[in-house]
């Protein structure tokens, strides 16, 4: 019996190995590695020095300022073990500027870094949106093709930067998180973005229905650069990451050594400085008083996009903002996530700032939200 699995075993690895070295995929290695061989059935939080990554510098820094209720209450018991059991390592709650309450587990603390995964989407969407401002990209309607090559013939000709802000690009991106074969997996553990996402083309109306795909965050990474002739990364930290008093500087992975930054992930930082991006957008683009991004482009995002969505009309998305119109009698909130429960959740009408980072994130029961979102929210209206 143990011939025999020894010998199913090394066929399998002989053949695995074939499979990756005929189709060139050689990006399976590291993700199996990083994976399976660690016990883990997808990627950690923790595991940027894996890759190579591009420093987004902070300034001098700002602190936050503790509330006269600081730390004075708790998470509720029944929401507690939800939060253990789902691997939560920070939460805070911002309330009126200040920090109401925060609290860190699993040995992380608040100058921690860690994985937003998909909050960098957001990030980058500020980023288009301060391009504009500036005059280097025209407007959310210009052309990819005008920044792309790529896009300018046939049907990749009708794509704009609205339609890849909003998730509306029609491209065939093969967004699929269990399949390792597919585009996020490859563009997380592999060496080439730009060939990669080059791979894929408008198949239907751009502009017309909502669908998520990590790829058109990516190519608003390459528009960037093309625009402001700098990396997404320098960029960031010179138009946002300095302006709002980060007191920590960040790390952007990279595809490879100098390559590019992966901007539909993969942007490593702390709760309190996340939460300082929450702030920006509750107090319409402005920090302290100086405007970062215009007051239009921020309405405009967190707002539902003119879109179909499974039929309906979307009203959860607007420029990469995912939007809750009304729970518990709170209006207007909006959100950033990530895959494993990370969360930048903004609730207007109690000028509130939540933060989540975690391990694990609950699957939505229906209504495009992770169940989990909704402990958090719980929880800081509670406390």
């Amino acid at each position: 019996m143990i011939k025999k699995i020894f010998k199913w075993f090394f066929i399998i690895l002989i053949l695995l190995n074939l499979f990756i070295v005929v189709t060139g995929r050689f990006y399976l290695y590291k993700g199996i590695w990083n994976t399976y061989l660690k016990g883990r059935g997808g990627p950690s939080i923790e595991e940027y020095p894996i890759f190579y990554n591009r420093i987004v510098q902070a300034g001098a820094g700002e602190d936050w300022v503790n509330a006269k209720n600081y730390n004075s209450s708790k998470v509720p018991s029944a929401l507690l073990e939800n939060f253990s059991n789902y691997g939560t390592v920070a939460y805070l709650i911002i309330k009126n500027d200040s920090i109401s309450h925060e609290e860190y587990w699993d040995g992380f603390s608040d100058t921690s870094h860690s994985n937003s995964f998909s909050i960098a989407k957001t990030f980058v969407s500020i980023l288009i949106g301060i391009a504009i401002d500036e005059g280097k990209i025209k407007s959310l309607d210009e052309p990819v093709g005008n920044y792309l090559p790529k896009f300018k013939e046939g049907n990749n000709s009708k794509l704009t930067i609205r339609h890849l802000v909003t998730m509306s690009s029609a491209i065939n991106w093969d967004e699929n998180y269990v399949n390792p074969l597919a585009y996020p997996a490859q563009a997380y553990y592999g060496s080439d973005l730009q060939k990669l996402s080059f791979g894929y083309d408008v198949m239907g109306e751009p502009g017309k229905a909502f669908e998520y795909r990590s790829g058109n965050s990516q190519l608003l990474g390459f528009i960037l650069e093309k625009a402001t002739g700098k990396t997404v990364s320098e960029y960031f930290s010179e138009k946002v990451w300095k302006q709002i008093g980060a007191k920590n500087s960040a790390f952007w992975s990279l595809d490879t050594e100098s390559g590019k930054e992966k901007v539909f992930c993969c942007f490593n930082s702390n709760a309190k400085d996340f939460a300082r991006i929450g702030k920006l957008f509750l107090d319409s683009g402005r920090w302290n008083g100086k405007q970062i991004v215009s007051e239009g482009y921020v309405l405009n995002s967190i707002v539902a996009a003119d879109l179909l969505k499974d039929g309906g009309k979307n009203n959860i998305y607007g420029y990469s903002w995912w939007l809750l119109p009304e729970y518990k009698g709170e209006k207007n909130i909006f959100y950033a996530r990530g895959i494993l429960g990370q969360y930048i959740i903004v609730i207007p009408e109690k000028k509130m700032v939540i933060v989540r980072l975690g391990k694990k994130r609950e699957k939505g029961k229906g209504d495009d939200h992770p169940a989990d979102l909704y402990w958090y929210i719980d929880a800081a209206l509670q406390m």
